[in-house]
């Protein structure tokens, strides 16, 4: 089943081993970035793009050497200036199928700053962000999202700093699409990737992946099959927000304006009173509350939390190069270079 599945053509008659390179794989033995590699493949081979269509663009770091395994356009750029690159891949060439490989080091810390901008300004390309909450490639230092008190060869006594929520700064960055999934759930982060690829903007992956050297386990409460079910909530536009082994768990609002964990079937709690996802709404504050809960607490929301309409930048600016040249007087280069006060050197 599963060769059938790695094969299954698009329509443009491509599989996942199409899209697959030549190149030796040189990731960590139980490193998640291989679960997420498989996921993008099999992605792409349900997708209707030829390979040639697709540009995978990333910084530095562990997951920046994805490039290298994609048979397509790639490049492996600099630290934390993925986001500049595919933004200016994207809008010189809007035909191109831009996806941007990044680590929470790489996109928060050195390329933070590109990172809110590409949100903000809502390019129409695809980031995906894989958080281990650690340095790997760099020997494990603490990131922008290793948890507070963690100790590190950059913090022997615990880090003393509260960490980023990728998705609350991608949301206060107005954010149009975030979705988060996990590197152990192959065929989810195939579906987001898909759904990230179908939005017409800045598409936000989070992927939770683990580094089996420096940070092994960082998602060990959420990804151990005793507490899977218990701590991993999936959500659906316009389906209830159910979980639990027994699917018998849910989320309704409590009076405290708080997202509350309840169990159907108690205190008169039915299926009704769950809260039913939906992602398209423009008002973000229950994106907000979603994204923000975290385990024991709560269970961890996974899938695409949020995908709101909206006009990308490169649509913008296509729509204003038009605009401007309906209304001008220059019609080609030879016309700007004679136009104006001009004179002739004999």
């Amino acid at each position: 089943m599963a060769d059938t599945l790695l094969n299954k053509p698009n329509v443009k008659g491509l599989s996942a081993k199409d899209f697959r390179s030549d190149q030796e794989n040189r990731w960590c033995p139980g490193c998640g970035d291989h679960g997420i590699l498989n996921s993008v493949q099999r992605a792409m081979a349900e997708m209707d793009h030829k390979r040639e269509d697709y540009a995978v663009i990333s910084g530095i770091g562990c997951s920046s050497r994805f490039p290298y395994y994609m048979n397509t356009y790639g490049f492996h750029t600099i630290h934390g200036r993925a986001a500049a690159i595919a933004s200016g891949v994207k809008c010189a060439n809007p035909n191109l199928e831009v996806l941007q490989i990044s680590g929470d080091g790489d996109a928060l810390a050195i390329g933070g700053n590109h990172f809110i901008h590409a949100v903000r300004r809502n390019i129409d390309m695809t980031i995906m962000l894989f958080n281990n909450e650690i340095y790997g490639l760099t020997k494990g230092q603490y990131s922008p999202t290793s948890r507070y008190g963690m100790v590190t060869k950059t913090s022997p006594y615990g880090t003393i700093e509260e960490p980023f929520n990728p998705a609350q700064l991608a949301l206060g960055a107005q954010s149009k699409f975030y979705a988060r999934s996990i590197d152990t759930n192959i065929n989810l982060t195939k579906e987001v990737v898909k759904s990230a690829s179908a939005h017409k903007g800045t598409s936000i992956v989070e992927i939770l992946q683990n580094c089996v050297i420096y940070n092994d386990g960082a998602h060990a409460l959420i990804t151990d099959k005793a507490n899977k079910d218990e701590y991993q909530l999936v959500i659906e536009h316009g389906k209830p927000m159910i979980f639990g082994k027994d699917k018998n768990k849910g989320l309704i609002m409590g009076g405290n304006g708080k997202l509350v964990v309840v169990t159907i079937g108690e205190h008169g709690i039915t299926e009704q009173d769950v809260l039913v996802h939906d992602a398209h709404t423009e008002d973000s504050h229950m994106h907000w509350l979603l994204s923000s809960m975290m385990a024991p607490e709560y269970p961890v929301a996974l899938g695409v939390i949020r995908d709101v309409d909206s006009t990308s930048y490169d649509e913008k600016m296509a729509q204003q190069i038009e605009d401007i040249k309906a209304i001008s007087t220059i019609k080609s280069m030879d016309e700007l270079l004679n136009s104006g006060d001009t004179w002739v050197v004999d």
